[in-house]
């Protein structure tokens, strides 16, 4: 999972958004669980805003760092 590919969508499965944190499945979501990872509730889909995880990420939503 490269950061370029989560900038063109608005939002991302719980799984892709742990795949981008570098844990797995079942950890992500526990996590999302823990509120950790911030979700949508969507009926029973969750999911992940791009955004916000790039936040989490320390990269700024042009795809730069927030260091600046």
């Amino acid at each position: 999972m490269k950061l370029e590919d989560l900038a063109g969508q608005l939002t991302v499965s719980v799984p892709v958004a742990g795949q981008a944190l570098g844990i797995g499945k079942d950890a992500s979501y526990a996590a999302a669980k823990r509120g950790e990872i911030p979700t949508l509730s969507l009926g029973r889909t969750l999911r992940v805003p791009v955004a916000k995880l790039l936040q989490m990420l320390g990269v700024a939503a042009g795809g730069g760092t927030d260091d600046a």
